[in-house]
């Protein structure tokens, strides 16, 4: 604070001189050269301050300070001190100040704020105490100096002794716990100062001459650097006597306010003129370096780590959410590969055959969940012809095939004669549903691509796998649509597969006419099945 407050020591230049050329000289009674910043009630307006007027009554110069009265006996524009005598001290032989005479007084709470401050070094305090403090006189030690109290015998009753003491600091916050605060006044000036083992007789002599108060000039440098140095120690002891508190209060406050204690002690001289406010700008510029230079530390070792773990938190999320997205997607390639599943698999995937899409003739469907939200068509077998190798065989076939036309296979079941298929759940169902309603149809363009999609389909069964599969049963039930309308080639129950290298298809295996194919170089006609021409004719019957 001593540091920062320094700044405050400048040349600090505020003229305000209105009054000190035009305005003539006056006296009243025994007071002579009343001018600036003194003003005499009635003057113009421009004629020194108002906190400087003087009323002449009965040839008496009265100054108001607060609301109190005072006699004015004296003014050095040398020292720019003038003397007053309390208007209120009573002419008898034991006269006690009836309100405090100091500007503030610390450690009290007090209105009595004034504009004008003592020169005064030494004051006498006076309090009423409920014990008895000593015979005569008691030292009372405090941090940095020593009181004497002397008993003010006309003053005090059985119930209330009041004593005086002299002290050198304008706050009595340490007095007796028995004894509480009366009233406070200064004694002399800065060159003529009231002994600390003074007595209530000689205290009364330097209440009748008065005390001085100094009255800063508004163009003089020194006057400003004087209040501002006295301001500054001020606040400074101020700051030291409130942090050797054991209060945790007091030790707060004085890191808290002492700016403010230093702007209160800068206004009771200043009277709020251009000089408080450089202070309280000066003030305010130090103070919002000081949160500058905190934030500034904060952010460096707070704001700054934090901002750091805050980013690397951040990547660590993105990372895991790239991770998951893969570990997903891994789970979801799993899943729509051939898996083979027990039976109680099924019933799990399938919540116990709960909801039924459809019934053929090779079986029932059922609508199933596999895990990470994958809708799948289970296809419970009622009947099949073929044994258990030859199901196994022809499900890994099937399940190889990967073609956007071309439901695919996720998985299987064959327990003893328990068999099951899983596909891929198309939610809208066949094409028969809406090729044969009134209610849904499909534009021309949309039949023209849902055609193609299907002959796609045929075409990769027939030659775009390792086995040629012939379907033999195309037909709209068969034809099964997904989100977006896109057909897919469905119910392999019919199908039989064969290699790409087999010329033949045996008669048996189907049943219908025969047709007949050219094979190879030699033009050998042989027997085969008709499949491919009944495939062809099937998806004809579909476009029709």
């Amino acid at each position: 604070m001593a540091s920062t407050l320094s700044f405050l020591v400048i040349n600090t230049e505020v003229v305000d001189a209105q009054g000190q050329t035009f305005c003539p000289s006056s006296s009243c009674g025994l007071l002579q050269d009343i001018r600036y910043p003194f003003r005499k009630q009635g003057d113009p307006p421009g004629c020194g301050f108002p906190e400087y007027e003087l009323v002449c009554i009965d040839s008496k110069a009265i100054i108001h300070i607060n609301t109190g009265r005072y006699f004015v006996t004296n003014i050095s524009y040398t020292d720019n001190t003038f003397w007053v005598v309390d208007a209120n001290l009573d002419n008898s032989s034991c006269p006690i100040p009836e309100r405090n005479q100091h500007p503030s007084i610390y450690g009290l709470q007090s209105e009595d704020i004034t504009l004008l401050y003592p020169d005064a070094i030494t004051w006498a305090a006076f309090v009423s105490c409920s014990e008895l403090i000593g015979s005569n006189a008691i030292s009372l030690s405090t941090s940095s100096y020593s009181v004497m109290y002397k008993p003010i015998d006309c003053r005090s009753t059985k119930n209330s002794l009041v004593y005086v003491f002299i002290t050198s600091f304008p706050w009595v916050g340490n007095i007796k716990p028995s004894c509480r605060y009366l009233s406070m006044i200064p004694l002399g000036s800065w060159h003529v100062r009231a002994p600390n083992n003074a007595s209530f007789e000689d205290v009364i002599k330097f209440m009748r001459n008065g005390f001085a108060i100094r009255f800063p000039l508004q163009d003089e440098h020194w006057t400003y650097r004087w209040v501002i140095n006295t301001c500054l120690n001020d606040s400074i002891s101020y700051f030291y006597t409130q942090i050797s508190s054991s209060s945790i209060l007091n030790q707060s406050l004085a890191i808290a306010g002492i700016d403010l204690h230093f702007l209160r002690c800068v206004n009771d001289y200043s009277d709020r003129t251009k000089l408080f406010w450089a202070a309280v700008a000066v003030i305010s510029v130090i103070d919002i370096v000081k949160i500058m230079i905190g934030f500034a530390i904060l952010s460096r070792f707070v704001f700054a780590p934090l901002a750091v773990l805050t980013f690397l938190a951040y990547k660590y999320w993105k990372t895991r959410i790239s991770i998951d997205a893969v570990e997903k997607f891994l789970q979801m390639q799993q899943a729509l590969s051939p898996t083979r599943y027990a039976y109680t698999d099924i019933t799990a995937i399938t919540g116990h055959f709960r909801e039924k899409l459809g019934q053929g003739g090779y079986g029932s469907v059922y609508k199933g969940m596999l895990p990470g939200d994958i809708h799948v068509a289970v296809k419970m077998l009622g009947n099949s012809l073929c044994n258990g190798d030859e199901f196994i065989s022809e499900v890994s076939t099937i399940g190889s095939i990967h073609h956007v036309n071309v439901v695919r296979l996720v998985g299987f079941c064959s327990e003893e004669m328990r068999r099951a298929l899983v596909y891929e759940y198309m939610p809208r169902g066949s094409l028969d549903k809406y090729i044969f309603s009134s209610e849904r149809s499909f534009s021309w363009d949309k039949l023209n691509e849902i055609a193609l999609g299907i002959a796609r389909g045929i075409n990769y069964l027939h030659g775009g796998c390792d086995m040629q599969i012939l379907h033999f049963d195309i037909k709209p039930h068969n034809i099964l649509l997904d989100n977006n309308f896109t057909p897919k080639v469905a119910d392999f129950g019919l199908a039989k597969l064969y290699p790409r290298d087999n010329s033949f298809v045996p008669m048996f295996t189907v049943s219908g006419c025969y047709c007949w194919r050219w094979l190879g170089d030699g033009g050998t006609w042989t027997n085969m099945q008709q499949g491919e021409a009944r495939l062809t004719t099937q998806l004809g019957c579909i476009v029709i």
